[in-house]
C-alpha cells in the first residue's frame, strides 16, 4: 500500500490490484468458505483513496468505474471506516474520496484492497494505532481477501486467505499487463460452477525467483481452479488469453481470481508497457493496465 502523498490535512493511499499468481481450491467449510493455496502479488494498477479530516463521515467516488459503486448504500469503505472507529472508540469522523480505477467484480480484489488502504489511511489521518491481531479482526470481518491486502506484498495465502506467510522474491523489474474485457464476473456463481472443490494444493515454492522466465516455467505447473468455470461463463477470457499469449514478449498469462482480469507476465516493466500499447491498439474496447509488481 504505497503513500503517494502527504499534506498537513491530506493523505493520499493507493490500492493496488491483487493479482492471484496461482489460486488452488483445496477445500469447503461447513460455513461455506472455500479453502485455497494461493500465490498472490500486488500491482498493475491501483485505485486511489484521499483521506481529509472532517466532521462527519462522507465517502465521494470518482474515477472511470465509478458509476458501479455510487448506489451502494454500503460500501465496503464505510464499513471498514465505522468498525475502526468503534474499535477506537472514536467518531466516525473522516472526508473519504475514492478513485475508482480497477474495474468492478474483476477478481483482482478492488474493493478489498480498498478496505485495507481505509484501515490504514483512516489511523493515520486519526493519529492512532492498533494491534496488529485487533486490525486483522477487523479486516477479515469485511472479507477473506482484506486481511491479504493489508500485506499489500507478494506472500503465500492459505486456509480462506486468512492463513498468511511471506512469499518467495519476485525477480527485480519483473513487468505485468492486467487485462478485463469489461465484463463482471460473480464470483459465487463460479465456485457454485467449480466441478471438485478438493484440488492439490501448490507444489514448493521457492524462496526467491531470479529470473522472470523461472517464475513462468514455475507457474505453469500450478493452476487457477477457477479458470475453466469462469471461461463457461464468460467464454472472452479464452481470447483474452490467446490475445496476451500471441504477444511475442509476454512469458505466461493466467486469469487472475474468480475472473475475468487476466495478467500477463513480462521480462520487465518496460516490455510489458510495450505489450499494454498494442494490446489496448488491438482491443481498444477492453481494459488494459500494466506496472511491475509489488
Amino acid at each position: 500500500m504505497s503513500v503517494q502523498s502527504t499534506k498537513q490535512a491530506k493523505l493520499v493511499l493507493d490500492a493496488p490490484a491483487k493479482v492471484n499468481l496461482t489460486l488452488h481450491i483445496t477445500g469447503q467449510r461447513e460455513d461455506g468458505y472455500h479453502l485455497l493455496d494461493s500465490l498472490v502479488v500486488f500491482g498493475g494498477a491501483s485505485d486511489r483513496l484521499v483521506f481529509e479530516p472532517s466532521g462527519h463521515l462522507h465517502l465521494s467516488v470518482v474515477g472511470p468505474f465509478a458509476e458501479g459503486l455510487r448506489q451502494e448504500p454500503d460500501n465496503l469503505i464505510v464499513r471498514a471506516a465505522r468498525l475502526l472507529a468503534k474499535e477506537l472508540k472514536l467518531p466516525a469522523q473522516a472526508a473519504l474520496t475514492l478513485e475508482k480505477r480497477l474495474p468492478i467484480s474483476s477478481g483482482i480484489g478492488g474493493g478489498s484492497s480498498d478496505a485495507a488502504a481505509a484501515l490504514l489511511g483512516l489511523l493515520r489521518l486519526w493519529e492512532r494505532t492498533i494491534k496488529d491481531d485487533k486490525l486483522r479482526a477487523i479486516a477479515l470481518s469485511l472479507g477473506a481477501d482484506v486481511p491479504m491486502c493489508l500485506e499489500g506484498s507478494c506472500l503465500r495465502a492459505e486456509g480462506i486467505g486468512d492463513e498468511m506467510q511471506p512469499g518467495p522474491r519476485m525477480p527485480r523489474d519483473l513487468g505485468l499487463v492486467l487485462i478485463n474485457p469489461r465484463v463482471p464476473i460473480s464470483t459465487p456463481s463460479i465456485f457454485k460452477r467449480l466441478k471438485r472443490k478438493d484440488n492439490s494444493p501448490m507444489g514448493p515454492v521457492p524462496s526467491a525467483f531470479l529470473s522472470a522466465k523461472a517464475l513462468a516455467d514455475w507457474l505453469s505447473d500450478q493452476r487457477n481452479d477457477l479458470e475453466m468455470s469462469a471461461m463457461e461463463q464468460a467464454p472472452i477470457i479464452e481470447t483474452v488469453l490467446q490475445a496476451l499469449n500471441d504477444d511475442g514478449d509476454c512469458l505466461f498469462a493466467r486469469m487472475s481470481g474468480s475472473g475475468a482480469t487476466c495478467f500477463g507476465l513480462f521480462a520487465s516493466v518496460k516490455h510489458a508497457e510495450y505489450a499494454a500499447r498494442r494490446l489496448s491498439f488491438t482491443h481498444p474496447n477492453w481494459w488494459v493496465s500494466h506496472g511491475g509488481v509489488q
